[in-house]
């Protein structure tokens, strides 16, 4: 699994061009220096304009950053593209399956395929969910799946994202700046459309209205505010939805039903997509000193009378120690094959995984169980001496805290530069929607490319970029007789 050699989307081995980048590698050989950076300038200055930002938190230097753009699209094929969504539809169905379960029948636990300890020993299960339905039986409405390429064939899922997974945003202005400043070299191609995506989520998240809902269910999207770091994408969405954007103190609970407070007076609310964690949901059943969630909003959603996305209590399927079992998860519930595979983890809660790990730390990538954004990890091919040290402390300390991967060699795309073209590395967050209509994902999702050479970490956190997603349909690839005139 530990690659000499990176998988190049856009070259093949022999110096060729793989078949869905033709059109692309011949815009990039007719295409002047000067032509490709005025429209790099112009990419930044529109997301300038639209003020896409985002906050890095204890940066003191650069708490509101611009996510760099590059214009160079990721091209996927359509028949590549539908093996990957199948195993996507498959990965979300058994996670609500999973959820389910687990505050419910507890099967799982009772056959030996996950341990008790750690379900019901992990900070992000939520006991007050124990035993209590949720509408519709749907935990996870919006998920993000982080996947990574390591050669033409397959995909390997890296981590699952079913709390409040973000993005979203960025993928489709991404695509908007890109119909403004290439439209040419997207008149060339059958690109899948993703503008539809605010409708789809908005009929997703109406389609899970508790059964006392009217005709139109009345949905809102629950923020922490402006300081948090994906406020942009939170006012964004709810502009996209055409609902309203409200903080905690614009919600208030009676007799347990949620209402807003509007100028008109209160107007009950029958779904809330959440950007709020689960411990700051509502100061009564979390954590006391929060001002950011709504007194009573957990009675109101026991009872029944209003819908949360995601469900309160499905971080735990974020978990990486939980991660290293959705093989056997998927074939527990679904008695079926995982079509997406693992990347191979260690859990150096085991004995013996913790020791193979500790004797190879520093050529693993270690990552903490519940940590995110590219925080808390060790990379160890690129890690001092002493932050290896470090990190052999605290699993000395808390084995049961971190799992280890291999390095991967995550696959690479063109990127553009002042200097040039160089390849980096990527990775894809599709994202899939779970409704009472089925299980959907939007065709492409937001690639994510580590704009330092060499570097693996692609988190915009830690200094990594995004770039268009496009899903072609085959049809509209280049024949291989076109070959000699891209070379």
């Amino acid at each position: 699994m530990q690659l000499a050699q990176a998988f190049d989307e856009m070259t093949r081995a022999d110096g060729g061009v793989r078949c869905v980048y033709e059109r692309v590698a011949r815009w990039l050989k007719d295409s002047p220096p000067e032509f490709l950076a005025s429209r790099r300038s112009q990419a930044e200055l529109l997301f300038r304009r639209i003020g896409i930002t985002f906050a890095v938190y204890g940066d003191a230097d650069a708490a509101e950053r611009l996510i760099p753009f590059d214009i160079i699209p990721r091209v996927l094929g359509r028949s590549e593209w539908e093996r990957l969504e199948a195993g996507l539809v498959q990965r979300v169905r058994a996670l609500n399956m999973f959820l389910a379960d687990i505050y419910g029948a507890r099967e799982i636990v009772r056959a030996g395929i996950v341990p008790s300890e750690m379900i019901y020993q992990n900070d992000q299960f939520r006991p007050e969910m124990a035993g209590r339905p949720v509408p519709h039986n749907i935990y996870v409405h919006i998920a993000g799946i982080d996947v990574v390429r390591i050669d033409e064939n397959d995909f390997y899922v890296l981590e699952d994202n079913a709390r409040t997974p973000s993005g979203v945003s960025y993928m489709l202005e991404n695509r908007e700046v890109m119909m403004r400043l290439v439209p040419d070299l997207i008149a060339q191609h059958r690109v899948a459309p993703i503008e539809d995506y605010p409708d789809k989520l908005l009929a997703t998240l109406r389609s899970v209205a508790p059964g006392t809902a009217g005709t139109e269910p009345v949905t809102v999207l629950l923020t922490p505010g402006q300081y948090n770091s994906a406020y942009y994408e939170h006012s964004f969405l709810a502009d996209k939805l055409g609902v309203e954007l409200v903080e905690g103190r614009d919600l208030f609970v009676r007799d347990e039903v949620v209402f807003m407070r509007t100028t008109y007076g209160p107007r009950r609310v029958d779904v809330i997509y959440r950007r709020i964690d689960d411990d700051f949901l509502d100061p009564l059943a979390f954590r006391p000193d929060s001002t950011l969630g709504v007194a009573g909003l957990m009675s109101a959603y026991l009872a029944g009378n209003v819908t949360l996305a995601n469900a309160v209590g499905t971080g735990i399927a974020d978990d990486k120690a939980i991660y290293t079992y959705m093989p056997e998860i998927i074939e527990f519930f679904l008695g079926e094959k995982p079509l997406l595979k693992n990347v191979p983890t260690w859990r150096c809660r085991e004995p013996e995984a913790l020791k193979y790990v500790l004797d190879n730390l520093a050529s693993l990538v270690v990552k903490e169980v519940s940590g995110s954004g590219g925080y808390g990890m060790l990379v160890g091919p690129h890690a001092t001496k002493e932050e290896v040290a470090s990190f052999a402390a605290k699993l000395a300390h808390n084995p049961g805290g971190f799992i280890a991967q291999p390095t991967l060699a995550l696959s690479t795309c063109p990127a553009l530069f002042p200097s040039g073209i160089g390849a980096r590395h990527v990775d894809l967050r599709p994202f899939v929607l779970s409704g009472t209509d089925g299980v959907r994902v939007v065709p492409g999702g937001l690639t994510r490319v580590a704009l330092q050479e060499r570097s693996l970490v692609v988190n915009s956190s830690q200094g990594g970029g995004t770039k268009d997603t496009w899903v072609v349909d085959d049809a509209s690839i280049l024949t291989p007789q076109t070959q000699n005139q891209i070379q």
